[in-house]
């Protein structure tokens, strides 16, 4: 069960949004495992893919269709990732748009086709196109947990978030959905995402919105530091609310907007690293006295891809020096350890370069004993600081990633 985790959330509809999920037995028998998303006609999207060069074939045919037609459908199936399979990968993919195509007597390119599950396996692509009229006729404006269950692969929770905002004009929902546990680092981060808003942005401001959303949420979490094939976050704005479009950057209702596009979607990547494969820990870095951004990331993802401190974490042992020797590690030219200050929850632990003087082991060993920890940085050295999120490494997470495939 995921650290932290208090059920299902209040989702809010987004008007123009409808989610359908059926049964096709693309891995598993009787588990849902493919998902449509239908979105009004006229809607907006923006779209953030993997930077892995070994991409998937799902995403190479969702950016080409992105390229030539606003889309009318999403079309998602777990259990299979369709990626490292070639040429038929490609074709594959295209084969189950135009299923959904044929279905919605729109043209192919106005559905994105996403996929999630095991690599290097041909996509069995006739279990998914008899799957497609069970999901056709299940679409429903309320069908965001359905669907969220079924993006899932070794999530042991659905993920969604919603804000609702009252804005000049009328009230305006954001709602988003997500799946990710293992193979989580940030390059765009290693999941897949879809978030709708029944406001409506010019395209330009859109992919504005949601690029600066994903710097401060997908991409500040990590798992394991391994990047996926088949990475994809998408925005849509239907325009349905009732309110003037968001045209311009200066328009306050798009600082409200974006704020709570940031809010959902730090709220998915949360719960993306609360339920990281085998995680007893939930764990916030936050590095500050850096001489810029990049420094305090860098310290910060060293400290959370340390085997040694993760393993540490898990046995609840407040072995600080290799919190210490990760920082040291790191590769920031000219650090003065002598200027540094570590921090384990409100616990001083290093104090000029060396134990606080009033360092306690039982203090520091209460703070470990929670599931929710906060190790606090200050380099010392400037006034950038950064924060990101990860969690521990448990028998399970070898476990899992060992018989992923059996």
């Amino acid at each position: 069960m995921a650290v932290g985790w208090q059920g299902w959330p209040e989702m809010y509809l987004v008007a123009g949004i409808r989610l359908g999920s059926a049964c096709a037995g693309i891995r598993e028998e009787g588990r849902r495992d493919l998902v449509i998303m239908e979105l009004a006609e006229g809607s907006s999207c923006a779209a953030l893919f993997t930077r892995n060069r070994f991409c998937a074939a799902p995403v190479m045919v969702a950016r080409e269709h992105l390229r030539r037609t606003p889309p009318r459908y999403l079309l998602i199936n777990t259990g299979n990732a369709n990626a490292g399979t070639g040429a038929q990968g490609v074709a594959d993919a295209r084969a189950c748009c135009a299923g959904l195509a044929r279905l919605t007597e729109l043209p192919v390119e106005t559905v994105l086709p996403f996929s999630t599950g095991v690599i290097g396996e041909p996509l069995p692509v006739e279990a998914i196109l008899s799957g497609l009229p069970e999901a056709w006729r299940s679409l429903s404006a309320a069908g965001w947990e359905q669907a969220a269950r079924g993006i899932m692969t070794t999530d042991t929770v659905p993920k969604g978030a919603s804000v609702r905002l009252a804005m000049d004009g009328g009230t305006v929902s954001v709602t988003g959905i997500a799946k990710g546990a293992g193979m989580i680092r940030p390059d765009m981060a290693t999941m897949l995402a879809f978030i709708a808003t029944d406001a409506m942005l010019e395209p330009d401001l859109l992919r504005r919105c949601l690029d600066e959303a994903v710097e401060c949420s997908f991409n500040r979490i990590t798992v394991d530091g391994d990047t996926s094939t088949n990475d994809a976050c998408l925005l849509v704005a239907t325009g349905r609310a009732p309110l003037e479009p968001i045209c311009r950057e200066d328009d306050p209702r798009y600082a409200e907007l974006a704020a709570a596009v940031r809010q959902v979607c730090e709220r998915l990547a949360q719960a993306i690293v609360r339920d990281a494969e085998g995680a007893t820990k939930f764990i916030t870095i936050e590095v500050q006295g850096g001489r810029d951004r990049q420094e305090c990331l860098q310290v910060a993802y060293t400290i959370a891809h340390s085997p040694l401190v993760k393993t540490a974490f898990f046995a609840s042992d407040p072995n600080w020096g290799r919190i210490l020797a990760a920082i040291g590690r790191s590769g920031l030219p000219d650090l003065d350890v002598g200027a540094l200050t570590l921090h384990l929850g409100d616990v001083c632990l290093v104090r000029d370069g060396a134990r606080d003087p009033g360092y306690r082991e039982e203090a520091a060993q209460a703070v470990m004993d929670r599931e929710e920890i906060t190790i606090r940085v200050d380099l010392g050295r400037g006034a950038a600081r950064e924060r990101i999120w990860s969690c521990d490494l448990s028998h399970d997470y070898i476990r899992i990633n060992a018989e992923y495939r059996t």
